[in-house]
């Protein structure tokens, strides 16, 4: 793709030199017809030498001296053999003009002073040589502009693909620690448990490998872990869901973005001995993708060890690398400190690398 997008930018760049300079060269047939219509081609010759001369300054630099004397930092060398090669074109345009369009012997006139048409050359020749570098540095700094975005596209994508490796078995391992709960006292939850954990399992390691994937089975594998937690946890806890997306909606989105939110919410909505609440709620418009997440809110005690509290500060920088200055989350307590809010808001269709999605 990249090839391709190169030999058109090429392409595109030689008709644009062929169709300026093809211009230039015909500029001067205005000037040299005749009465009758023919045109004087001796005429046509030496009005051509100037153009010549700034096609062959343009082009010497454009080729050989900008991208291997000034591109090497060798800035006084290039303004020193510019500067020769100019005055030479100069005196060689006028030698030239002299000898093949002398004055009329019987033009009576006084002529202009000679420096002038020096003067007139040689600003051509600067304005030639000056033009070339100006485009050939405009297309450096083009160059290395997209070979930064390139490189920090790549470096996003491995910084993010690295945070999804350590995402997985952070998930992975919350998951089994809660199957080894369900063990000790009701060995067919613990079974049901398994079967509903190999289907995380399938989406975990194989179909989230994706930058993004569809809404629809990122909620489908939302809805198998919600299913995965009834199990474990008591009637005590009252957990209501609400997805309001497209039906198999194909909206993209980073995965696992709203699966450490939610295991929040188990992790610190549940207590073991008062009734608990979870609300979850994820709906999609046009343009945003929002999720809010309500629980009952009962922190962990500074004794209590499980997960291993990465599981948002992940969430906090996939954000930040995927959708930067595209996302609002919000956190918060109720007045009575008894619910905790999280809500969570991302733009669509603005993200780089969604768009290369």
């Amino acid at each position: 793709m990249k090839q391709t997008t190169d030999i058109h930018r090429h392409s595109l760049e030689a008709l644009i030199h062929i169709i300026c300079w093809g211009l230039f060269f015909a500029f001067p047939l205005f000037f040299v017809q005749r009465t009758n219509g023919t045109i004087d081609w001796d005429a046509f010759f030496h009005h051509s030498l100037f153009p010549a001369s700034t096609f062959i300054i343009f082009y010497l630099n454009y080729f050989v001296l900008i991208p291997h004397i000034l591109f090497h930092e060798h800035t006084k060398r290039f303004l020193l053999i510019n500067f020769l090669i100019i005055i030479c074109m100069t005196f060689s345009l006028r030698y030239l003009n002299n000898l093949f369009n002398p004055p009329p012997a019987d033009f009576n006139r006084p002529l202009p002073p000679q420096f002038i048409f020096y003067l007139r050359d040689m600003s051509g020749l600067i304005f030639s040589a000056g033009l070339s570098v100006a485009i050939r540095m405009s297309l450096r700094w083009n160059q290395d502009k997209a070979a930064q975005r390139e490189a920090l596209k790549s470096l996003t994508e491995a910084e993010l693909k690295n945070l999804r490796n350590q995402l997985n078995p952070h998930f992975l391992l919350n998951t089994l620690n809660n199957i080894y709960a369900l063990i000790a006292f009701d060995t067919d939850k613990a079974q049901q448990a398994v079967q509903e954990l190999s289907k995380l399992l399938r989406y975990v390691l194989y179909d989230n490998q994706q930058m993004f994937v569809p809404l629809a089975k990122e909620i489908d594998f939302i809805k198998n872990y919600i299913e995965l937690m009834r199990i474990r946890v008591s009637p005590q806890v009252t957990i209501e869901t609400s997805f309001d997306i497209k039906p198999d909606s194909q909206t993209p989105i980073a995965p696992l973005l709203f699966i450490s939110l939610i295991e929040n919410a188990f992790k610190h909505g549940i207590s073991p001995t008062e009734p608990s609440f979870i609300r979850i709620a994820i709906g999609e418009t046009e343009d945003q993708i929002h999720c809010t997440i309500r629980n009952s809110n009962y922190p962990k005690t500074r004794t209590d060890k499980s997960g291993s509290g990465i599981g948002l500060e992940q969430v906090s920088k996939r954000l930040e690398l995927i959708y930067p200055g595209n996302y609002q989350w919000e956190r918060s307590l109720s007045a009575d400190g008894s619910e905790y809010i999280s809500s969570l808001k991302i733009k669509l269709h603005h993200s780089p690398l969604n768009k290369q999605a």
